[in-house]
């Protein structure tokens, strides 16, 4: 019998053998690759290093286009890569139940997509954004030996064929490889974070809490708590306890200003109320949230926290407000870290707020001491003098070098020598001494004063020195040339004559006038201090010559207004016309001026002028050593608003009805409205005096006047359609008549929110 060919048997080996055998290779191809992902891996210290070389590797491994790993954010709820292939070169975040990466995330099961436009878990934004257009998609999740998912990976676009479960495999196996570095790495790369943010929160702390000065101490916080957060914006809120009221300060120098805000309401009044730290992650879902502040400054909040400051009593003082964090949400530790940040800063808040307040106290007693007329010398316990104010150094007519730190034996000798006489009494009976009328040598002149001398005790009654309170009446001998000035001379000759008889007042008609320039801040801040002096002194000059030439009397000067009055200390028939006729000639001789002054590359001035008649207290009010002839009331005060009331109408003149009932002349004007001023109930008729124009300064006046006149007939009779279709036809004869631009706006508002039925067409003047 023929033997078995045994090379022939070597030939042809069973198939179970030979799958065995691509097998077993095939499982070492697959170790030596794991092999070198762990090679590859334990090179690199970094994240951004880990993940870009297994990256690239997984890329390069299943021969694709494209290749990205995603992390997951647990604080955030968002998959984060820090690397991607091609054109996109930046961090990329996205929610982790969103899109493709999200599915896998979420379920934990890897995808295959062939066809990734017609998936409708593609989210084809990316492709969008940078050009590039994904085929198909293989993507795995990536878990913890304890098979945690920690993240994803995917790659896009095969270069041949398509992917498969051979593909799906390797690119798990090669992930999973490579999960230890990665975690290792997101590890050191947050101890690195939390010890340069230790670091950091050392350094910004001790920064900060050097700053004395409330104001730049508040901005410091604001500033470090954005960076800090990695927020757009905060503010921090410290509690007025006098006012119950929550402030800020934003911006700093002359931009600044303080906000706020009543400290139960809102976001930031429910933390300081509660001691609570709220953390909202999307506003406009909070019903707590206001949005009328985005309204109103263009600014839209995403998310929201706001910590309370607590100091080392546990009594809760403001509240840090931090906004929009960039990346997403504020996460717990971002609550956390704020927290430390304020009660690190809270005793250098309230310190500074200490510091604030006593500057706050010692300007407001030495404005309150520069502002007064009198002079005030003090002096210390050794006679010297310690401080005098603005009103001292004018009487003594000297420096503040001459005078302060002088012993006070060396300061009033020879013939003042009789104030030392005074000290001497004080010291000797401890009570205060008065001089009046007594006569003091200064500069070679002899003033009149008034002087007290007292002294000056601490909160223990005990004597820390003295006081000298001088009044200079020497002007009182000056008192006819001065009056002159107001009113006509024959006047102030029989009331300086009268002199304690015209003291007090008596009720007398006399029609008010008040003037007030126009952006006078504005006007300056360019002209400057000199500039503005200046510019006052001639336009008083023009505007007191118009009143004056009408027998009015100038009252006062506030700041840059006028106050005047028509019928005091004596009355005429027509002192009502004669107002009107001064404010008429104001208008025309600015109009004049203004000329004049653009002409000469000049800022023009501009006026409104307010006029009401009424009863009022005039009098001499005062005292026999000083005395000021004024006029108080009612009477005034609505004067005052109708000037006021100028800027709403877009008016140069306003009167009110009483001053209409007195005139006797002719005068071209209009009612305007029926208003209730602020602090009154009744209303009163207004009327705009409109003399002064011309047909080129308000055209078409007579029909503009008459469709005014029916409009707002029609307006009171709550008839909107009508009233609008007439004022809208005057504004188009003349654009710049700003009644009728006013009352289109009242009567549209009006027309979709009706007034009740007693509703008569009165409009309530909420300002002054």
């Amino acid at each position: 019998m023929e033997q078995p060919n045994a090379n022939a048997s070597r030939k042809k080996p069973k198939p179970d053998a030979e799958q065995n055998g691509t097998q077993q290779r095939r499982r070492l191809h697959m170790a030596e690759l794991l092999l070198d992902v762990s090679h590859k891996m334990a090179e690199f210290d970094t994240l951004d290093e880990v993940l870009n070389a297994l990256v690239d590797m997984t890329t390069a491994r299943l021969n694709a286009e494209r290749g990205s790993l995603f992390l997951n954010d647990p604080e955030s709820n968002e998959l984060y890569s820090r690397v991607a292939q091609g054109n996109i070169q930046r961090e990329i975040r996205m929610l982790n139940n969103s899109g493709v990466a999200g599915s896998v995330f979420i379920t934990g099961e890897p995808l295959i997509i062939h066809d990734a436009y017609s998936d409708p878990r593609f989210n084809r934004s990316i492709d969008e954004q940078t050009g590039f257009v994904t085929h198909n998609i293989l993507c795995v999740p990536i878990k913890t030996v304890k098979g945690e998912v920690i993240g994803v990976a995917q790659t896009l676009n095969k270069r041949k064929g398509k992917f498969n479960r051979h593909d799906l495999h390797l690119l798990e196996a090669m992930t999973s490889q490579g999960t230890l570095a990665l975690q290792s790495a997101q590890f050191i790369e947050h101890m690195k974070v939390l010890h340069k943010q230790e670091m950091e929160f050392i350094d910004v702390v001790s920064e900060v809490t050097a700053d004395i000065k409330l104001g730049s101490l508040l901005q410091k916080v604001m500033g470090e708590a954005t960076r800090m957060l990695n927020a757009e914006r905060s503010t921090l809120f410290l509690n007025d306890e006098k006012t119950n009221q929550l402030w800020s300060e934003v911006g700093q120098g002359l931009e600044s200003m303080q906000i706020r805000l009543p400290n139960h309401l809102g976001i930031a009044g429910a933390v300081f109320t509660s001691g609570k730290s709220i953390n909202i992650p999307y506003a406009y879902a909070d019903l707590r949230f206001n949005p009328g502040f985005d309204k109103k400054t263009g600014f839209f909040t995403r998310s929201i926290l706001c910590v309370p400051i607590i100091n080392k009593h546990g009594k809760t003082i403001g509240v840090t407000q931090v906004l929009n964090r960039h990346g997403g949400p504020f996460t717990s530790d971002d609550e956390s870290r704020l927290r430390a940040f304020t009660a690190q800063i809270s005793i250098a808040l309230e310190n500074a707020k200490l510091f604030a307040d006593v500057q706050a106290m010692k300007n407001y007693n030495e404005a309150m001491l520069e502002s007064m007329s009198n002079g005030l010398i003090t002096l210390d316990e050794n006679e010297c003098i310690a401080t005098c104010n603005a009103a001292g150094l004018r009487i003594l007519k000297a420096r503040a070098e001459e005078v302060l730190h002088k012993p006070v034996t060396e300061f009033f000798v020879d013939a003042n020598a009789w104030v030392l006489e005074k000290l001497k009494l004080v010291h000797e009976s401890g009570e205060q001494q008065t001089s009046m009328d007594a006569p003091l040598q200064v500069a070679g002149e002899t003033l009149s004063v008034n002087l007290t001398v007292q002294p000056l005790l601490n909160i223990d009654q005990k004597r820390i020195g003295s006081m000298f309170v001088i009044e200079d009446i020497s002007s009182e001998k000056r008192i006819k040339s001065t009056m002159s000035r107001y009113m006509d001379p024959g006047i102030a000759d029989r009331m300086v004559a009268a002199g304690a008889e015209v003291l007090g007042g008596k009720d007398v008609e006399c029609t008010v006038l008040f003037s007030d320039i126009r952006g006078f801040t504005t006007l300056t801040e360019q002209l400057g201090a000199q500039g503005t002096v200046a510019l006052l002194n001639e336009y008083f000059t023009l505007m007191v010559e118009c009143i004056q030439r009408e027998e009015g009397m100038l009252d006062k000067f506030i700041g840059d207004a006028i106050m005047a009055a028509f019928g005091i200390p004596e009355g005429h028939e027509d002192d009502a016309d004669r107002a009107v006729r001064a404010a008429i000639a104001m208008i025309k001789t600015l109009e004049a001026w203004n000329h004049q002054r653009i002409g000469e590359g000049r800022l023009p001035v501009n006026i409104g002028v307010g006029l009401n008649t009424d009863s009022v207290v005039s009098g001499n009010i005062g005292s026999k050593k000083r005395m000021d002839f004024t006029i108080i009331g009612d009477g005034v005060n609505l004067a005052s608003r109708l000037e006021s009331a100028c800027k709403q109408y877009g008016t140069r003149i306003l009167i009110s009805e009483f001053t209409v009932r007195k005139l006797q002349g002719t005068y071209r004007k209009r009612e305007v409205d029926l208003v209730v001023v602020k602090g009154k109930t009744e209303p009163v008729s207004i009327y705009e005096i409109l003399s002064y124009h011309t047909e080129e300064t308000f055209p078409n006046i007579a029909e503009v006047l008459e469709l005014f006149k029916d409009g707002l007939a029609s307006y009171r009779a709550r008839r909107w359609d009508q009233a609008i279709r007439l004022f809208t036809e005057a504004v188009a004869l003349n654009p710049n008549d700003k009644p009728s631009q006013l009352f289109i706006e009242r009567a549209e508002h009006l027309k979709v929110n009706p007034p009740p039925d007693d509703w008569t067409g009165v409009w309530v003047m909420e300002s002054k």
